[in-house]
């Protein structure tokens, strides 16, 4: 495994352990899953100009453009929460109230 690999996976682990370990605001767990996405982004990105093949030029940004969505959607999700709930927290959140 080259280094860049290395850190682009020990980037990606690192996201999804502080999604794993650190769900204590939902805002926490949207930066980690934007770090995720970004590691991914750069990986794939590295990987196509690797590959020099045309076929697989589009993938960072169709990448790319479902990650903006996801942080509009996560976004949207948070400022809901916070309207309704006062707060960010996990914990106060519960689907039975809804």
């Amino acid at each position: 495994m080259t280094p860049v690999h290395f850190a682009f996976s020990s980037a990606f682990m690192l996201g999804l352990t502080g999604l794993a370990f650190h769900r204590t605001h939902l805002l926490s767990a949207l930066l980690c899953l934007e770090g995720m996405m970004l590691s991914l982004f750069i990986a794939l990105s590295l990987w196509t100009l690797q590959l020099d093949s045309t076929n697989f030029s589009a993938s960072p940004m169709l990448l790319l453009a479902f990650s903006a969505c996801e942080a509009s959607a996560g976004l949207a999700l948070l400022v809901a929460t916070a309207r309704t709930h006062g707060t960010d927290r996990l914990q106060s959140l519960n689907l039975l109230q809804c």
